[in-house]
């Protein structure tokens, strides 16, 4: 059977007036090509989920034994699935101590739903805080602790006890109190435009959580597995959370979501009721065994090292940009990097142009004058070197 545009626009539900709308044959490393054969370079890796590029050959071969052996055999937590329980072990062997219990999830949004379910369990309180500029998701407790109204508006009431404080402001860390069950953040914002905290920012916000008795939950969901130059993005604070939400990169290109925490706080899930939180396909054994595989050869072969030294490349060649085509500043941590542009249409014109030359960026969805750089962690200088002509040309033609 033969795709074409107008089944996609006609059968595919569309969320965007303007998709990308390749029509994709192929994807391999930090490549996608289209049906006419036409390459782009991905430095987007399907919003960071492709860190290790596109069908990663150690992934391809996990996903191709495990689906030989069983797929989908029970419903989460009762029958003892191999992948499952060795990527469980394994997440625990590199998260940051107490973090040593796992609940699989199909995606970022409901790992952060099961969190937020389970801080109010064990904590017993109902409120939560979160920060001005962030992105959790978009189901709907997930869209109650984001934190731009243009997405919430038009789906309220959502949880209604829900504070917003600006991110990366100690002074208002007072206001989070007794009454708080979770506060929620991302350790380096993503959608709000790759905003990165002060050095002191995030001990300050852990430090008020542990006198206050409020969980501390750190949405990793796009800085985890490598992509900010270290395992995860807490580790360049040196701050633990309560609870730690994963997904995207966590199953190598597969479907996957997860959150950690202490045995004691993740107990909670077990009883009054039991089978307080379920999923149907969460921990799916195939998206498991890809998952391992993903970390296995990450932590093998230093890909966060990686991502730290061609972060640095990729900056410093960026830096050389500034001043054209409406382009003002760069910053980032490892290989998760903010452009800044002075109109959100010189923003999308610069986009547009680099993807007509072969090169896929997008702007935040927060942020409409930042474009996000978030290739696969397994780029080399000359896919850099080629991004940067492409993004030069594009600069000076806009």
């Amino acid at each position: 059977m033969t795709t074409n545009r107008d089944d996609f626009f006609r059968f595919v539900a569309q969320t965007s007036p303007e998709p990308m709308a390749i029509e994709v044959a192929r994807a391999q490393g930090c490549v996608i090509i289209d049906k006419s054969g036409k390459e782009y370079l991905d430095f987007l890796s399907g919003i960071g989920v492709a860190s290790l590029g596109h069908t990663h050959p150690a992934v391809v071969q996990a996903v191709q034994a495990q689906a030989e052996r069983y797929l989908h055999a029970m419903v989460y937590g009762e029958y003892i699935q191999e992948p499952q329980v060795h990527l469980a072990r394994r997440l625990a062997e590199v998260t940051p101590d107490p973090l040593s219990v796992t609940y699989f999830t199909n995606s970022g949004t409901e790992a952060v739903e099961g969190a937020l379910k389970t801080a109010r369990k064990y904590t017993g309180r109902a409120r939560f805080v979160s920060f001005v500029g962030s992105f959790h998701g978009d189901t709907f407790g997930s869209l109650s602790v984001g934190g731009n109204p243009l997405y919430r508006t038009p789906f309220e009431p959502l949880l209604p006890t829900v504070t917003f404080l600006p991110f990366n402001d100690e002074a208002t860390l007072q206001r989070i109190d007794e009454t708080v069950a979770a506060v929620i953040i991302e350790p380096i914002q993503g959608e709000g435009g790759v905003r990165i905290p002060d050095p002191g920012f995030l001990p300050a916000l852990r430090q008020r959580c542990r006198e206050v008795g409020a969980l501390l939950i750190f949405d990793e969901v796009i800085t985890g597995f490598g992509r900010t130059g270290k395992l995860f993005a807490c580790e360049h604070w040196q701050v633990t959370p309560d609870i730690l939400v994963l997904a995207k990169a966590l199953g190598g290109g597969m479907p996957l979501g997860a959150f950690m925490s202490t045995p004691e706080i993740m107990a909670t899930l077990s009883h009054s009721p039991a089978l307080a939180h379920v999923t149907t396909f969460g921990g799916h054994p195939v998206c498991c065994a890809a998952g391992l595989a993903s970390l296995n050869f990450m932590l093998e072969t230093h890909v966060p090292q990686q991502a730290h030294a061609q972060g640095s490349v990729l900056l410093a060649r960026l830096q050389e940009l500034i001043g054209t085509g409406g382009f003002v500043t760069a910053r980032g941590r490892g290989l998760l990097i903010g452009m800044d542009f002075t109109t959100p249409e010189a923003t999308k014109q610069f986009v547009q142009s680099c993807f007509a030359s072969g090169l896929i960026l997008g702007w935040t969805l927060h942020q409409d004058t930042v474009v996000r750089l978030a290739p696969p962690l397994i780029i080399t200088t000359a896919d850099i070197e080629r991004a940067v002509t492409i993004m030069r040309h594009a600069l000076h033609h806009t």
